[in-house]
């Protein structure tokens, strides 16, 4: 993430609807999955608006950014435990510490996802919960992708595949932000006849469409309780990790690796 990005967003995440609407459902999602209180662990804070939501819910909470400026964020907004590091590198946490980990479109930016949710695995307790997000349909890669530094956007499939073989099992996946796909892909198709300037700057709205949008957020993730949302512009979940044998989680993690090398050309 660019450090301009990063300004935008400390900006926008308290106000902007999708902001809001990300924190709603996995905030949700990690009280349904893990009640407080939790020590709870985010990978890629940006401005710790998230970390903010938890702790003010009663979790622990603790992150790692690969960004000096996130984590100056999320020490000048009352977070201690905020680190700079590498995701891709083994986290500085102890073993089995982790009730929850918290990745929220953070692996498509990561060459290797694979390696950061393994070593997600080895921070939680057993049975811990991850909950990720990640930008969903490769066909819908574009200019935003690339200003964003995005290797590659999602499946459902290809989400499950990386987290089984990081040694996770599944336990809810659907799409999220269904409501703005089809504007999504009309941008997306003119962008790609018309090439512009790479910008990852968020769509301004006015305060009403602001709040409209929030409503049909919020109406999809009262219908995900019941059914799984089949497309959206994101893919979620929610996994907990489990025990497989070594040299099973080493064959399977070698094999998905090598099919993701060969699919990096965006």
């Amino acid at each position: 993430m660019e450090v301009a990005h990063l300004h935008e967003l400390s900006e926008l995440e308290q106000t902007y609807w999708w902001h809001i609407a990300k924190r709603e459902l996995v905030t949700h999602w990690l009280q349904e999955h893990v009640p407080a209180p939790a020590r709870v662990i985010e990978g890629g804070i940006g401005s710790a608006g998230n970390l903010l939501a938890f702790q003010d819910r009663g979790y622990d909470v603790a992150g790692l950014d690969i960004m000096p400026e996130a984590v100056a964020y999320g020490k000048e907004r009352g977070i201690e435990d905020v680190h700079v590091h590498d995701l891709g590198q083994p986290w500085p946490f102890e073993a089995d510490s982790a009730d929850a980990v918290v990745l929220l479109d953070v692996i498509e930016h990561v060459e290797d996802p694979i390696a950061v949710l393994e070593h997600a695995a080895r921070v939680l307790k057993p049975e811990g919960k991850l909950l990720l997000t990640v930008p969903a349909y490769q066909w819908l890669f574009g200019t935003w992708d690339e200003a964003l530094g995005h290797y590659r956007r999602y499946t459902s499939r290809r989400l499950e595949q990386q987290t089984v073989a990081a040694g996770f099992q599944t336990l809810q996946l659907t799409h999220w932000n269904s409501f703005t796909l089809p504007a999504a892909v009309g941008v997306r198709t003119w962008q790609k006849l018309c090439p512009q300037r790479k910008s990852a700057e968020f769509p301004r709205v006015s305060p009403l469409v602001n709040q409209l949008l929030l409503g049909c957020a919020s109406f999809e993730r009262a219908c995900s309780r019941f059914v799984n949302i089949p497309c959206g512009l994101s893919v979620a979940g929610v996994f907990s990790k489990r025990a497989i044998p070594a040299d099973v989680n080493r064959n399977l993690s070698r094999s998905i690796s090598s099919v993701e090398r060969g699919s990096h050309g965006h």
